[in-house]
């Protein structure tokens, strides 16, 4: 990619980010991005269709960048299902500044089910005896939606005894392999 594509990319960016940082997406202008982007209206639209776009591929690449977060973690294995519960929370709360800059409260949702789609996706291709297995399909969405959720409605607790509850919780379950 040229570099002059590039530069522009990262300024649409991080004036996005910094606008999403105030408002809703549907309270960005492409005027004021612009602006604060340092670019014409012209170059936004050769890169994004509206806002919506350029916040949608942005959704998607956080999303791609806290899976493969996830999927170079070596410790974690499906012996265990605190040790995938342990990834997950940490993958999120690293990239945790750029999640909640990009979805607001109610896409929160949407991200739970684009990681959950992906850690199946992954826990599948590592173990694909699994694939089209019931139970380790709604155990998967179990260890994946609960844990989320229960980060998210519990940020006020300190972030060790969270992860480690939550950890301790999906350790009782059985294990998938």
């Amino acid at each position: 990619m040229d570099i002059r594509v590039q530069k522009t990319e990262a300024a649409i960016k991080r004036a996005f980010t910094e606008l999403r940082a105030q408002r809703p997406v549907e309270k960005v202008s492409v005027k004021e991005l612009c602006r604060l982007a340092q670019i014409n209206k012209s170059t936004f639209y050769a890169h994004y269709e509206d806002v919506y776009a350029l916040s949608d591929a942005m959704q998607a690449e956080a999303i791609s960048f806290v899976l493969g977060t996830i999927s170079h973690q070596r410790e974690w294995s499906m012996k265990d299902p605190g040790d995938l519960t342990r990834a997950i929370f940490q993958a999120v709360s690293a990239n945790r500044a750029l999640i909640d800059g990009l979805f607001s409260s109610y896409e929160r949702t949407r991200l739970a089910d684009a990681l959950e789609r992906g850690i199946k996706e992954m826990v599948y291709e590592k173990y694909p005896e699994q694939r089209g297995n019931t139970q380790t399909g709604i155990l998967l969405s179990y260890c994946i939606q609960g844990a989320y959720h229960a980060y998210l409605n519990n940020q006020d607790v300190e972030e060790e005894v969270l992860v480690g509850t939550i950890e301790r919780i999906s350790r009782t379950l059985e294990p998938l392999c």
